[in-house]
């Protein structure tokens, strides 16, 4: 069984995520400061070298002003 982060459904999500923070005219060290982590974190989301969860995409989608459906397929 193929991993999940490695599926067509997880890399759109990535794909997603950034073209969110870009549609929000936020660059990654924005992003990381308003949630309180590291820049690498958000580079490693959205390299998908890091999996997010349920709560991180509710938070990230809060931050872009986009609903969850804008992340999945």
């Amino acid at each position: 069984m193929k991993k999940s982060i490695y599926s067509n459904d997880y890399k759109f999500l990535i794909k997603q995520l950034k073209k969110a923070r870009i549609e929000a005219c936020l660059n990654q060290k924005e992003v990381a400061n308003k949630l309180n982590r590291t820049q690498s974190y958000i580079s490693k989301i959205e390299s998908g070298q890091l999996r997010v969860d349920v709560i991180q995409l509710k938070e990230l989608a809060e931050l872009y002003k986009k609903s969850l459906d804008y992340f999945l397929k």
